[in-house]
């Protein structure tokens, strides 16, 4: 049968029953709408709390001191493990696994005062390495510590973004002075917004950096806050940790396999379980919309079967006058896949349309920006155009079968 007349067959059954094609096709429409959209919050869900995490800290193992819980060496148990700066550096030189470990200070309760204003805030002092490390990038216009101030102790400070609007208001900070309990600091760098997940003393927005050394010429500082170590890939991490274990228990005399000794806060780890528990997510919502799909697929079906109904009495005249089987067949498997692919383009352009409309929209409070915008997975559509043509075919072709089937002289006697 040729193409154009499958065409005025669709059309000519569309004009007879507009409501019921527009119910049919709406079904296929909200199913895709629905299998696309769920997934694409999945997605921007996925993305936004990876980004979170990551912002956090870039692939690293953060590692403080503990306690001990076994004894070791004549050595009783709850002694406290305090690490010092040169820890840091043996880890450098005896794991080569490896790629950075560089030492930091922290102190709660900073006071900074920036001409009437001032601000409480947790100070860390750190190596140029934490730029990378915990994605502390700055603004245009500013820069993160460099080895220059580390050497010299310059008295230069790096503040988040919140921070700088609490102290500057408006004004540029780069090259204001900051009070900083009592010691006069230059700004030299703000760090850009950022979303984060997985904080320690507060957000990284609120927190004020200083070089590694200013720090501990001012403070005096002994112990470390922490160590923060990167490892060379993401499969040396279950390595990186036992060694962690080894070196520092051989330097501070305590068991390795006294889990206690040292806390441990490992990003990459904990990036691999919420990869696994989104996955676990995206398989459940596209379950669902895959379900709601199915279930407007089983509405086309049983419309095409009404059809085949109606038209019991054409269906016989075609065959009477020399119609094929094959004829037959085709038509209704044409129009089933042409409904099927009508609603699901329909659907994904509605979809397309909300993607953009929501991606359009600012979003000032931290707690939606965690919901993520929502992201079309091209793999996702891929999947749903192969399910629409799938139903499509399988909702055309039984009814069709059965339109096949009749008995002209039946199908002509049929009321």
């Amino acid at each position: 049968m040729p193409f154009w007349m499958l065409i005025s067959e669709f059309l000519h059954d569309i004009k007879a029953n507009k409501t019921r094609a527009f119910l049919t096709t709406f079904a296929i429409m909200w199913g895709t709408v629905a299998i696309v959209l769920m997934m694409a919050f999945g997605e921007g869900f996925n993305y936004r709390m990876m980004t979170a995490m990551t912002n956090a800290g870039n692939n690293i193992i953060k590692v403080y001191g503990g306690q001990t819980s076994i004894r070791y060496q004549g050595l009783p148990e709850g002694r406290p493990i305090r690490l010092e700066k040169e820890d840091a550096f043996t880890l450098m030189e005896s794991i080569p696994q490896i790629q950075v470990a560089v030492p930091s200070h922290g102190r709660n309760n900073v006071r900074l005062k920036a001409g009437n204003n001032s601000a409480t805030t947790y100070l860390e002092g750190v190596y140029p390495e934490f730029e990378f490390l915990r994605t502390m990038y700055p603004k245009q216009g500013g820069r993160f510590l460099n080895v220059k101030d580390l050497h010299e102790k310059r008295r230069v400070l790096y503040i988040g973004s919140d921070l700088a609007e609490e102290l500057f208001g408006h004004q540029d900070p780069i090259g204001q002075q900051v009070e900083m309990d009592g010691y006069p600091f230059v700004v030299v760098g703000v760090m850009q917004p950022k979303l984060q997940m997985g904080m320690s003393n507060g957000p990284d927005d609120r927190r004020a950096i200083i070089p590694f050394s200013t720090f501990e010429s001012i403070y005096a500082h002994r112990w470390l806050r922490m160590i923060t170590v990167r490892p060379n890939r993401l499969a040396d991490t279950p390595v990186v940790r036992a060694e962690l274990f080894r070196v520092l228990g051989r330097k501070h005399r305590f068991s390795a396999e006294d889990d206690n000794a040292l806390f441990m806060w490992d990003f990459v780890t904990n990036i691999k379980e919420m990869n696994k528990v989104f996955t676990g997510i995206k398989i459940f919502l596209g379950i669902i919309g895959g379900l709601t799909l199915l279930i407007a697929g089983v509405g086309v079906a049983n419309i095409m079967y009404v059809v085949v109904k109606e038209r019991t009495r054409e269906i016989g005249i075609k065959l009477a006058v020399g119609a094929r089987s094959g004829h037959i067949v085709a038509q209704f498997i044409f129009e089933s896949l042409l409904i099927s692919v009508t609603g699901g383009a329909a659907g994904m352009l509605f979809t397309w349309a909300i993607v953009k409309l929501i991606k359009s929209i600012p979003v000032q409070n931290e707690g939606l920006a965690y919901l993520g915008t929502p992201q079309i997975s091209y793999p996702v559509v891929i999947i749903t155009v192969s399910i629409l043509g799938i139903i499509g075919l399988f909702a055309g072709v039984f009814p069709a079968r059965k339109a096949a089937a009749l008995d002209p002289v039946e199908s002509l006697r049929y009321e």
